[in-house]
């Protein structure tokens, strides 16, 4: 009786042994889907004709999340675009990089490619194009924008703005 039973104990145990010897099955990789985008009314500054005044114009963009770091994003790339319609100019040449954004409680922080501080602007285009960006992000939310050019801080964008301070509204009144 005993050699049965520590037959049966010996095979459980080898069973057991060759049970836990089995590779893991692999792991299925979880399906990606983009999620359901909504629309969501901002309002961009572009420049007037002249560079001395902002033209405001509203749009629709799309963001997967309605936080307010993925509208700032979305309203930035939009604003990169460009206008749509008459009266307006864009600040930055058609396809340019789009800034990233990012949001640190009430203050946003704007990273400038770094192909803005090649642009060949005055003193009122570079103003034109850093408080087209202020008005833009600040209209929805927020104080100040803090802005980078290529994740660095720069005394200055084109030699003319000091981006030493972030801009807030008041900074960026119509002249």
């Amino acid at each position: 009786m005993f050699n049965a039973v520590a037959l049966v104990l010996l095979s459980l145990c080898a069973l057991a042994y060759k049970v836990v010897q089995l590779p893991p099955s692999t792991p299925q990789p979880p399906k990606l889907t983009v999620g359901a985008t909504s629309g969501v009314s901002v309002v961009l500054y572009f420049s007037d004709t002249q560079v001395r005044n902002f033209v405001r114009q509203m749009r629709t963009v799309q963001v997967a999340q309605n936080v307010p770091v993925a509208v700032a994003q979305a309203s930035v790339k939009a604003w990169a675009a460009g206008p749509t319609g008459s009266g307006a100019v864009a600040v930055v040449p058609s396809g340019s990089a789009v800034p990233r954004v990012w949001l640190r409680g009430d203050h946003f922080v704007v990273n400038l490619p770094a192909s803005y501080a090649d642009l060949n602007y005055g003193a009122s285009g570079e103003r034109m194009l850093l408080c087209s960006l202020v008005r833009t992000l600040l209209e929805r939310r927020g104080k100040d924008v803090m802005f980078l050019v290529n994740t660095q801080n720069v005394p200055t964008l084109l030699g003319h703005a000091d981006l030493s301070a972030p801009y807030a509204r008041e900074d960026c009144a119509d002249e």
